[in-house]
């Protein structure tokens, strides 16, 4: 429970309450839950919500590419042969599962594409293809030029990219290793590019 009010936690100098160990660590799980049955979010006056697309696997990332097509990694974490040992293992499954994210990766990048319209679309969907397949929980992308990058979860790969193209045909090229392990609790990796293109930025740990 809060020790503190609101107002002490804000400002230049919040108070921080006095650290509470325990045996067992307070964990509270917010489920992963869709919209109800001709529901949707409450949008702000003058705007209105649209399901783009949906029956997604596990989505965990989006990119936009410049002609407008949105990118989906649907993604989970990789197998983690050593991550499931003991008593806090079998704790962490049965938290990951309440959460949503026990299932098996898709290992995938989806597009799609919002094609009514003279650019602006309906923001449904109309299109969805699988963009690149094969994958190893990939998170992060990047376009530079007709590069196209993508962070797995062990390494950084180069595809070619060609504008309006739905599906990536030619395989990539691994650029570099990434951290990774059998345990890997920072398997999402992203990308970012600089400005001017010459340089990109992958998180790692």
């Amino acid at each position: 429970m809060a020790q503190l009010p609101i107002a002490a936690g804000i400002g230049p100098h919040p108070q921080l309450p006095p650290p509470n160990p325990t045996l067992i660590p307070t964990v509270i799980i917010a489920p992963a839950k869709g919209w109800s049955e001709n529901g949707k979010p409450v949008a702000a006056p003058g705007m209105t919500v649209n399901a783009f697309a949906d029956r997604l696997d596990h989505p965990r990332w989006l990119y936009v590419l410049p002609n407008g097509d949105v990118l989906v990694a649907e993604t989970n974490a990789p197998p983690k042969p050593e991550d499931g040992k003991g008593i806090k293992g079998w704790l962490m499954k049965r938290v990951m599962n309440q959460a949503g994210a026990s299932v098996a990766s898709a290992n995938r990048i989806t597009l799609l594409r919002d094609a009514d319209g003279d650019g602006d679309g309906d923001g449904v969907a109309e299109t969805r293809s699988v963009f690149i397949n094969g994958l190893n929980s990939p998170f992060g992308m990047a376009l530079i030029g007709n590069d196209f990058y993508v962070a797995n979860s062990d390494a950084g790969v180069r595809f070619h990219y060609i504008e309006g193209e739905i599906r990536v045909t030619q395989p990539g090229t691994k650029i570099l290793d990434l951290p990774a392990g059998p345990i890997n609790h920072h398997w999402t990796k992203n990308l970012l590019a600089s400005r001017d293109g010459s340089r990109l930025y992958v998180t790692g740990r």
